[in-house]
């Protein structure tokens, strides 16, 4: 069986920090399904179809990431939701600093 992790957030827009997570990653995860958040909550540079094509672009096209191991998708629902639907029991998160792992920590 395929370990599948999902890698949620906004990737307004992807970063060479988002991509080393994605990297790291697939070193010792089969699939990696970057869910790009469609939430309207915050105030984005592109909206969710640019950042769709921004980072399909970036992954397969730039970096020629394999499509096989590497899923992009869009999504409303809660990140739990998601993980249920492909399902995964992975989710992964970049930190920055100290500071962002207390708030993944409480989430």
């Amino acid at each position: 069986m395929k370990n599948t992790a999902i890698y949620p957030g906004t990737f307004d827009p992807i970063t060479y920090g988002h991509i080393d997570v994605i990297k790291k990653a697939l070193k010792v995860i089969d699939i990696v399904i970057v869910a790009i958040s469609e939430s309207n909550n915050k105030h984005y540079l592109f909206d969710s179809n640019e950042r769709t094509e921004i980072v399909k672009k970036a992954l397969f096209v730039d970096l020629k990431f394999n499509k096989k191991r590497v899923k992009v998708i869009s999504f409303k629902s809660l990140t739990t939701k998601l993980c249920k639907k492909y399902k995964s029991e992975i989710i992964l998160r970049g930190l920055r600093a100290a500071s962002d792992f207390e708030y993944e920590f409480q989430l």
